[in-house]
């Protein structure tokens, strides 16, 4: 299979009743598991590159690595830039191959989300690749509070810029360890009602399974982004891998033992809320 973009596999997932995950990348590692896991359930996925994997990670590098791994797969790969702050570091990233790209301007003023947006998702469809906006803020375990999404603005700015899916605040939070998000059922209803574009939800750690399949099932909720419980997992690994390897020195055979149980827990995911 070639790349895909966030269309090509959201489209199907609307349409059927399921979502495909997002899965957070920090690096060479997970990202390979999250391939072979999707692979193992023959279903698409999406590999994501935050602003913490990008710091860490020049684009142009993760670009490459992202495509070479999708177009060894034997399922659709979609390769996003997560949470671009600014046109040009989207821009980057379509040069550097990624095949979606999401510009975050949910901390603008809305005329400003809207114009920027919009600039980015013009920029995105001429260069072949997704795009998707946040419309509302999704706020922080431990910083920033959430500003729940309103309704009318959702169906405006999915109207007057164009992306692919549209991430929204609805109880959700990044970087959540527990399940303990509540869901605002009611003003997800209302979105729906003012937009057909597939929805995002970002902080998908903090859902209970239930939750997850609920959204995927009986919402026009197509993606859930999903980091700090894989997060959780490589931790635990690593430090079982280093427990039973006491002397040993080599990152390679350290790490090797953390893919086997984060594709194990990427494949439960995907399953979870993905096609029946």
């Amino acid at each position: 299979m070639t790349r895909a973009t966030l269309p090509q596999v959201l489209g199907p997932a609307l349409a059927d009743g399921y979502a495909v995950a997002g899965l957070v990348v920090l690096g060479w590692e997970d990202a390979r598991a999250y391939v072979a896991a999707a692979e193992a359930e023959g279903t698409p996925v999406i590999l994501q590159a935050g602003p913490g994997c990008r710091a860490h990670t020049p684009i142009a590098v993760l670009g490459a690595m992202f495509r070479h791994l999708a177009e060894a797969a034997e399922v659709p790969v979609v390769t996003h830039l997560d949470h671009g702050t600014s046109i040009a570091e989207c821009r980057a990233a379509i040069e550097a191959g990624f095949s979606s790209v999401m510009f975050d301007g949910s901390a603008l003023p809305l005329e400003e989300n809207i114009r920027r947006t919009a600039e980015v998702a013009e920029m995105a469809r001429e260069a072949g690749v997704g795009c998707e906006g946040e419309i509302g803020f999704v706020g922080y375990a431990e910083g920033a509070a959430g500003v729940g999404t309103d309704p009318e603005e959702a169906g405006r700015f999915a109207a007057e810029t164009g992306v692919d899916a549209m991430a929204i605040s609805v109880g959700n939070v990044h970087l959540q360890t527990s399940k303990a998000a509540v869901i605002d059922m009611e003003r997800l209803a209302a979105i729906m009602r003012a937009t057909s574009v597939p929805l995002v939800i970002h902080g998908g750690s903090g859902l209970t399974v239930a939750d997850r399949q609920r959204l995927a099932r009986e919402t026009s909720v197509c993606k859930f982004n999903i980091g700090t419980e894989l997060r959780q997992v490589f931790g635990a690994s690593l430090r079982q891998s280093l427990s039973d390897q006491p002397h040993e020195f080599d990152r390679i055979k350290l790490l090797r033992r953390v893919e086997a149980p984060l594709t194990e827990a990427a494949r439960r995911i995907i399953r979870e809320i993905g096609p029946r």
